[in-house]
């Protein structure tokens, strides 16, 4: 394992283990069995490319009304827990943090990416943010706080950890472009990136 900063945000490269990637792999599988992954909107009616679901007390959603974080998932029913494994790699490296509200599943299919954006939609952005990568590699870019300017980027392998804290929370960052078919962990390709946030 080995860590490095990219533009103010810290990325612990192979940070999970195979043996830890795959029981992760399959607590997700327990939550999309609960909160289906769909595919939200923009508040103009564009699709993302990207498929999501979530745990915890509130999930993440985007439709015609906007951007916001919501109790139930869009078919009615409530998130499910966040998996203990993730609140434990909370705990174990944002240990000064609040335990988080919001665990985000973001799947990428082939051809999937994310534009550069800020995580601002919560309520007290002192508040970290931690990313797990599962499967395949995505080539993902940080900016600085402000759009435009300069920005870096890295691939993001299976079993890497980012955490945007402190300096690096506010930096925009987006993911480019996925390497399909790059890992074995899922069968059929694509990559898993989960978000653990605090809301309130």
């Amino acid at each position: 394992m080995t860590g490095f900063d990219l533009n103010g945000v810290q990325v612990r490269a192979g940070l999970l283990d195979a043996a830890a990637q795959r029981a992760l792999l399959a607590d997700l599988r327990r939550v999309v069995a609960a909160a289906p992954l769909f595919r939200p909107v923009t508040s103009r009616g564009k699709a993302l490319s990207v498929r999501m679901t979530a745990a915890g007390d509130f999930g993440w959603v985007s439709d015609r009304l906007g951007y916001r974080y919501e109790p139930r998932h869009p078919s009615g029913a409530p998130w499910p827990p966040i998996p203990t494994a993730l609140a434990q790699l909370w705990r174990d490296l944002l240990p000064d943090a609040r335990a988080p509200e919001c665990c985000l599943v973001n799947f990428y299919d082939d051809g999937a990416r994310m534009g550069l954006h800020q995580d601002r939609d919560e309520a007290d952005l002192t508040q970290p943010v931690l990313s797990v990568s599962l499967g395949d590699d995505g080539l993902f870019r940080v900016g600085g706080d402000t759009r435009g300017g300069p920005t870096r980027s890295v691939w993001l392998r299976s079993g890497d950890v980012v955490l945007l804290a402190g300096a690096g929370r506010l930096r925009f960052h987006g993911v480019d472009r996925i390497r399909f078919n790059s890992s074995t962990l899922l069968r059929q390709g694509g990559r898993i990136n989960v978000t653990l946030r605090v809301v309130t």
